[in-house]
């Protein structure tokens, strides 16, 4: 559904970017019913939430090649919102230009920073200049307000529809494997029911300041046989305590969870469930 034609809240999920970014893109794929909202920062998609003029936010934490996104996990424990799923999307990035643009018109190229970097090889190849965005359907806007044939934007083809440029070339990312990984947020947690499938577990903690405090924290984690997928340090203001963003398989309410989360109350200052939610399919079947 349309990213500028949205109506009723209740039925609308918002993203950061232009429409026709990959967010966008990434919220059609798993909301096709839903209104999309497009907006300017991470801080605007999620107090689209939190104001009432989005039911949820769908919002990028990381990808398989430029790694994690900066500030989403220092957003997240003050963002008051609830993790309540997980989509991971194959982004296909494409070279866009005005209609009738021909490769070697081309002297730039322009997209959002990740963008450039996930299409490092194939820019070299065709000689052009790299030049930062915003992001990838802003990129694809500005082409199509310049209307300049010198000048293209790597994107993806909704951003093309949206903005009426041709595709020059499709899939010129450098590796098959370029893989984003998107939370779904919500004002409200969705806790799956104990024992429907597999689940994921967030939380933030903070350890105590004594000697092997991370070590005794996660404890818990190894005697109960739980799998952390993955494990961020930060720092305080004073740079003296860590503060740690974890993601671990298994339900909050499964007794193995429970014992482990103990074991780490006991040795850290503060934890905060960000959410219990269902593994995406993607986790599930990438062992098969």
């Amino acid at each position: 559904m349309s990213a500028t034609q949205q109506s009723n809240p209740a039925n609308t999920i918002s993203f950061q970017g232009a429409p026709g970014a990959n967010s966008d893109m990434a919220c059609r794929v798993v909301f096709p019913e839903m209104d999309t909202l497009p907006c300017e920062d991470f801080e605007g998609a999620f107090a689209a939430v939190h104001e009432g003029r989005a039911r949820l936010a769908m919002i990028p934490v990381e990808n398989s090649i430029a790694g994690r996104v900066a500030d989403i996990h220092h957003l997240l424990p003050e963002g008051g919102l609830h993790i309540i799923g997980e989509y991971f999307h194959r982004v296909v990035h494409s070279l866009l230009a005005l209609p009738g643009t021909k490769l070697d018109d081309l002297a730039e190229v322009h997209s959002h920073v990740q963008a450039l970097g996930q299409c490092r090889a194939g820019i070299r190849a065709l000689g052009l200049k790299p030049m930062v965005a915003a992001d990838t359907a802003g990129a694809a806007r500005d082409i199509a307000q310049w209307g300049d044939r010198s000048k293209a934007a790597i994107a993806n083809r909704l951003a093309a529809e949206i903005y009426g440029l041709d595709v020059l070339r499709e899939g010129i990312e450098d590796t098959a494997h370029n893989t984003t990984r998107f939370i779904i947020l919500s004002r409200e947690p969705q806790v799956p029911k104990l024992g429907s499938g597999t689940a994921m577990t967030s939380f933030i903690f903070q350890v105590r300041q004594v000697p092997a405090a991370l070590f005794k924290a996660l404890g818990g984690f190894a005697t109960t046989g739980i799998n952390m997928t993955k494990l961020e340090s930060y720092v305080d203001e004073h740079f003296s305590q860590a503060r740690f963003y974890a993601e671990v398989e298994g339900h909050i309410d499964d007794p193995a969870m429970k014992i482990a989360m103990e074991e780490l109350e006991f040795f850290a200052e503060s934890i905060k469930v960000m959410g219990c939610f269902p593994a995406a399919p993607f986790r599930t079947a990438k062992g098969k």
